[in-house]
Formats: structure tokens, C-alpha cells, sequence
């Protein structure tokens, strides 16, 4: 029988954690080790929030939450730490106050600021496990390789529409991230959940398997998804284990690089060099009847929550569309938060020889927050 009095503990964590001091192959000890234990977990998001809420219940004696976001209402639909009233608030700052709040016994961190090449190595050291819970490629190769290069095991999760998948990679040196992905897709073939959906509650069950993942890592017991990764098909609720075929990708990675570049993103120069205008200037625009053609590139639901009375051409839409796009005048493309459109102009620029686009910066939430605040967003 397991020794429950364990000394490491208060009689509060005593009571806290007594259905995991009477498991079976868990006990005190496993218990001792996740409170010895470091999280890093990036993303406070769809996936991030089971995990975080999950890691602090059990125990995970501390938790650095890495997040540079804040809350929007359209995030309420899957981001279950959230509430209406945390709306533009920092992701990462409430999540902490959030899970301190579920677990006072543990120590919680928060980074308000991007993983990046220059801060992961020193971000990510102290980590016993890392959880991947973000949404685009270039952080999933730059998290892959700093964890290979520390030698951390990764806790790997993604989502897209009805289907989720968990992995574990670099566990004991083993499978990575590049050999599951040797190259990253093209850009503009992989839409995010803003433009292709998620079911919501999707995020709480693929987020709750790498919390259980992680868990069983630190405090050592089972069967890790190491040299696997889980489909998890919300629709049918079938899963499939898929064996990943080692690459020897490892030997590759010697240090941290440009992942924008690697994962074929516009880097901040090309950006800089981007032409834009800024919402007060687009008002201006619009004020003085000037000849300009606004074209919005969002999906016809989000153009029928909130539109700025421009020609809804969606994403998808804009290479067979673009003879509807003018050469002659001034031209401003927007979105919800100017990444799409931006991505739309350097690629109309690129492929179709265009010198008359401009970025609206911001997009549709820069206009409701400094020129019309009654205008409803998402």
C-alpha cells in the first residue's frame, strides 16, 4: 500500500492529491515527482487550456506559460479558462492567474512575448517536458529543434476542424518532430483554425491527452506515444496509432534558425518593406470619396458578423479572382487581423506583378478598437 503521509507534502496536498496516492503504480511517489517537476507549456490556447488546467490539478510543481496573445470573443468557443469578462486581456498573464487560483500549492510563470530563435534555448532550459500546444508551423520546428538540442522530450498536439493528433517526440533522444515532418507544407495549403474551423470541444480532448502524455512522463509510469503519433478523428471518434519511421533527422540539427524563412513565411523585412495603411488612414479614404477599391479577403461568415462595406473576395477565392482586382488605382485588402491580407498582397505582388496593394494594418480589430467601437468582433 502506498505511504500517503509522505512527508514532502502538506495535509492539504494530502487531500488534494489522495486519489493519486491510492493509484495503483502511482502513489506518493509519482505524486513526489510531478511536484519536483518543471512544465513549459507554449500556447495558452484551444489546447493549452486543458493542459494547463489538468498539469496544475495534478500537481506539476511548477509552470511556465509561454503566450503572447490576448483573449477574443471568438476564442470562448474552445478556450475553456477564458470567460467574457477576460476579453483583451493577456492570454498568458489570466491563464496563470487562472490555474494559481485552482492550485495555490504550485508556481506559475508567464512570458508575455513570442518564442523565438535569440530566447527558446534560455525559455526552455529549465523544463523537465515541453507542450506544443500552438498552431503554426514555424514555432513547431523552432520548439522541435531547441527541445532536441536540450535534449527535452516534447509534447506534441495539433488540431484542425474534426481531427486531432498528440505525439511525444525527442523522448530519450528518440523520434522528432522532423522526422514526422521533414519539410514544412507550403504556407498557403494549410489554413489555420481562423480560416478552416475547429470544433471546440476537439481542442479539450486532444489537450487532455498531452496533459495525460506529459503526466505519465514526469511521473513515470505507462506507455509514452514516443515513435508514434495518435489521429484522433472527432466524427466518428475512432483513433489511429501510426508508427513514425525514424529519419535520423537529429543529425541535421545542429542550432536554431530562421524558421520563418525554412517555413517559406515572409520575414520582417519583407513585411517592413510591405506597403500598409493604418485604419485612421483608410477612414480618411472612405471620408473623402476618394477612388479606391476595398477588398476583403475573410470567409463569408466573418464578413456577416462584421464587414467594412469592402468586396468580399475570400483567400481561397483570390487566384481565380484576380482579374477582379484593380491595377489602376489604389487598392487596400484587409482581414480580421491584417495576417491573411498580408499574406494576399506579397502573393498578388510575387505572382501577378502588382504595385498598387496596400495592407489595411490591423485589419477589422485594429477599426472596431480606434475608430468604430461599436462594431461587433470575434
Amino acid at each position: 500500500m502506498n505511504n500517503t503521509s509522505d512527508q514532502n507534502f502538506s495535509n492539504d496536498e494530502r487531500i488534494r492529491y489522495s486519489r493519486h496516492f491510492v493509484l495503483p503504480g502511482f502513489g506518493s511517489e509519482g505524486q513526489r515527482k510531478l511536484k519536483n517537476s518543471t512544465v513549459v507549456v507554449i500556447g495558452a490556447g484551444g489546447l493549452g487550456c486543458p493542459v494547463l488546467s489538468y498539469l496544475a490539478a495534478a500537481g506539476v510543481g511548477s509552470i511556465t506559460i509561454i503566450d503572447d496573445d490576448v483573449v477574443s470573443l471568438s476564442n470562448l468557443q474552445r478556450q475553456i479558462l477564458f470567460t467574457t469578462a477576460d476579453l483583451n486581456l493577456s492570454k498568458a498573464e489570466t491563464a496563470a492567474k487562472k490555474i494559481s487560483s485552482l492550485n495555490p500549492s504550485i508556481k506559475v510563470d508567464f512570458i508575455r512575448s513570442r518564442l523565438s530563435s535569440e530566447n527558446a534555448l534560455t525559455v526552455l532550459a529549465p523544463a523537465d517536458v515541453v507542450v506544443d500546444c500552438t498552431d503554426n508551423f514555424p514555432t513547431r520546428y523552432l520548439v522541435n529543434d531547441a527541445c532536441v538540442l536540450l535534449d527535452k522530450p516534447l509534447v506534441y498536439g495539433s488540431v484542425f476542424r474534426y481531427e486531432g493528433q498528440v505525439a511525444v517526440f525527442n523522448y530519450k533522444q528518440g523520434i522528432n518532430y522532423r522526422d514526422f515532418y521533414p519539410l514544412p507544407p507550403d504556407p498557403q495549403s494549410v489554413p489555420n483554425c481562423e480560416e478552416g474551423g475547429v470544433l471546440g470541444v476537439l481542442t479539450g480532448i486532444i489537450g487532455s491527452i498531452q496533459a495525460n502524455e506529459t503526466i505519465k512522463i514526469l511521473a513515470g509510469f505507462g506507455e509514452h506515444l514516443s515513435g508514434y503519433v495518435l489521429v484522433f478523428d472527432s466524427m466518428t471518434l475512432e483513433s489511429l496509432r501510426i508508427k513514425i519511421a525514424n529519419q535520423n533527422s537529429r543529425k541535421n540539427i545542429k542550432s536554431l534558425i530562421n524558421y520563418d524563412e525554412f517555413c517559406g513565411v515572409p520575414n520582417s523585412k519583407k513585411n517592413q518593406a510591405m506597403k500598409e495603411v493604418t485604419v485612421q488612414e483608410l477612414k480618411a479614404l472612405k471620408d473623402s470619396g476618394a477612388d479606391f477599391q476595398l477588398i476583403d479577403v475573410r470567409e463569408p461568415h466573418e464578413f456577416d458578423i462584421c464587414n467594412l462595406d469592402g468586396e468580399l473576395i475570400p483567400q481561397g477565392e483570390i487566384p481565380s479572382s484576380v482579374e477582379r482586382i484593380s491595377k489602376d488605382k489604389q487598392v487596400v485588402i484587409h482581414c480580421r487581423s491584417g495576417a491573411r491580407s498580408g499574406n494576399m498582397v506579397q502573393w498578388l505582388e510575387k505572382n501577378h506583378g502588382f504595385t498598387n496593394l496596400y495592407n489595411l494594418k490591423g485589419g477589422v480589430l485594429a477599426w472596431a478598437k480606434e475608430i468604430d467601437t461599436s462594431m461587433p468582433t470575434y
